[in-house]
């Protein structure tokens, strides 16, 4: 590959993570103020259905534009490029209908079958989004095809600013006004639609020139109809199932926990209280998978540049730094956020209720972060296998075992399920992944130092916590104020302890310690530390 051409490569992949980032952080955060303004009972409504417009962005944002990147990355000349797009988007189109009409017709039978029956007019409005979800997939990937991130990262940006900007709204309006639950949530997921159209707008040049007018004629052969829908289905889909992983799951959820409860004996309006305050668990997971997964993610441009001049050491050498930066950072947030659970389920959403669910919860930070990272690298080794077979053990484990579970251990249960749905994925995983892979795990003690790491840093912060505490008094240390400033603390004492007891314990390498921010200047003090004491 030319060096300005990787270098072009290089950068695009750049933008796009740095827009993926910030797209990731707002899709994360407007979640708390959104639970602050209508309670668990209005949180619930809402997470009940965000599964199906979840599902319906990552095939429009992650699983279907990387497959028509690569499809038009394919073709030899502009005007294949252009074609094949075409074709693309027809297939798309096909596909985006049977699922628009499908939630349309079948609103009432999914709501009943979520176990609220009220849900249907939210689902019919959500799935207005899918019409648009073509435009946004084929655009995306034509341009990702031709190494051009800048439309992909700012449709994306709009597409996220837009959608938060009107659900904020729709529940400030609805406190205002004394709207019902229903009504708020059937507002609030209008903004797929809305914010798919805003985005969409960034392709009208795009659609106008190469969708809509007459199709040149075809400079080359190009797979049929029928071999392009059997591509999409089979490469296509396997990109779309690895993207929504954390999504499928909570799409069981909606379909089990609430009627689980309800089975359990919790009165209906109980039930829906209690959901809402298991989601509150999405997105502290999403913030954590943003810091476990940012840094390791600046490394796939070098993975794929070693890949490509066949050099399997160094190969190697960025696939360990991936997954020790990406292991080391998600153990952190996971223990950190576990042991500071009642601090911030009291700072962020203003109550203690379900801190045990959270805390279970949590641990899919870690697992998570070891599927993405390891998705990663398999895929740049076109190795589908072990992924698929992964995804399906840990969606089988979820959907056989959730709504027993509930029954029997309620809320609790559905966060033991998830965890331990997302750990079968990963264990299949790795055992399926290419034996110099799986050794990355294991050498050098690596996982001993992190694991003995992370349990003095989760014992020092409960402690801190807990002094604390005991020093303001428990009337004190109950508020919401008191809760941020010993969040904070305890992340500060947490932060401290992990970073020095890395260095010391020589956890990372050069390589891995530069990954990570302030990681050269650390290296240079430790370095002027050693001088002086020589």
């Amino acid at each position: 590959m030319p060096k300005d051409h990787l270098n072009t490569v290089f950068k695009g992949a750049l933008i796009l993570s740095i827009s993926s980032l910030v797209a990731k952080v707002l899709s994360a955060v407007y979640r708390i103020p959104l639970q602050n303004m209508v309670g668990n009972t209005g949180f619930y409504v809402y997470q009940q259905i965000y599964p199906l417009y979840g599902i319906g962005m990552t095939f429009a944002l992650n699983g279907f534009p990387n497959f028509i990147s690569k499809l038009v990355a394919e073709q030899p000349d502009e005007t294949s490029k252009s074609l094949i797009a075409r074709r693309a988007f027809h297939i798309l189109s096909g596909l985006s209908l049977v699922v628009f009409f499908g939630l349309q017709l079948g609103a009432t039978w999914i709501a009943a079958h979520m176990g609220d029956v009220n849900l249907a007019p939210i689902i019919s409005a959500v799935a207005w989004m899918f019409v648009f979800m073509p435009w946004l997939a084929t655009g995306r990937g034509y341009y990702q095809g031709k190494f051009l991130m800048g439309p992909t990262a700012v449709s994306q940006l709009i597409e996220q600013v837009v959608r938060v900007a009107i659900i904020i709204m729709a529940a400030y309006f609805s406190v205002r006004l004394g709207w019902d639950n229903y009504r708020m949530g059937t507002w609030a997921m209008s903004s797929a639609p809305l914010a798919a159209i805003c985005s969409s707008l960034i392709f009208t040049a795009f659609s106008l020139r190469y969708l809509l007018a007459p199709a040149p004629a075809p400079t080359h052969p190009l797979p049929s109809y029928r071999k392009l829908t059997k591509r999409f289905v089979i490469e296509g889909g396997t990109l779309c199932l690895v993207a929504a992983v954390v999504i499928l799951l909570q799409l069981v959820d909606s379909f089990t926990v609430m009627r689980g409860l309800v089975h359990q004996g919790q009165l209906p309006e109980v039930a829906k209280a209690l959901k809402g305050v298991y989601d509150r668990g999405q997105p502290l997971v999403q913030l954590g998978l943003v810091v476990a997964t940012a840094f390791s993610a600046t490394l796939l441009p070098a993975l794929t540049d070693a890949l490509a001049k066949r050099q399997p050491i160094e190969f190697k050498r960025q696939t360990q730094a991936m997954v020790h930066v990406s292991l080391a950072l998600s153990m952190a947030a996971t223990v950190g956020l576990v042991a500071l659970m009642p601090q911030i389920n009291r700072l962020l959403f203003g109550s203690l209720e379900g801190t045990t669910a959270l805390r279970i919860y949590i641990i899919s930070i870690l697992f998570a972060a070891l599927i993405t990272t390891y998705t990663s690298v398999l895929q740049s080794l076109n190795e589908y296998t072990a992924m698929i077979i992964g995804i399906i053990a840990g969606l089988a484990t979820k959907v056989l075992a959730n709504y027993i579970f509930v029954v029997h251990y309620g809320i609790n249960g559905a966060s033991t399920v998830t965890v331990l749905s997302l750990a079968v994925m990963f264990a299949v995983m790795w055992l399926g992944s290419p034996e110099d892979l799986q050794q990355v795990l294991l050498e050098s003690g690596y996982l001993i130092k992190l694991l003995a790491l992370s349990a003095v840093m989760g014992i020092v912060v409960v402690l801190s916590c807990h002094q604390i505490t005991a020093l303001v008094g428990p009337i004190l240390a109950n508020t919401r104020g008191m809760a941020g400033i010993i969040t904070v603390i305890g992340v500060l004492i947490g932060v401290l302890v992990f970073v020095a007891g890395a260095v010391y314990a020589r956890l990372f390498t050069i390589r891995e310690w530069l990954v990570l921010p302030y990681g050269k200047r650390l290296i240079k003090a430790v370095a002027k530390g050693k001088e002086h004491h020589s």
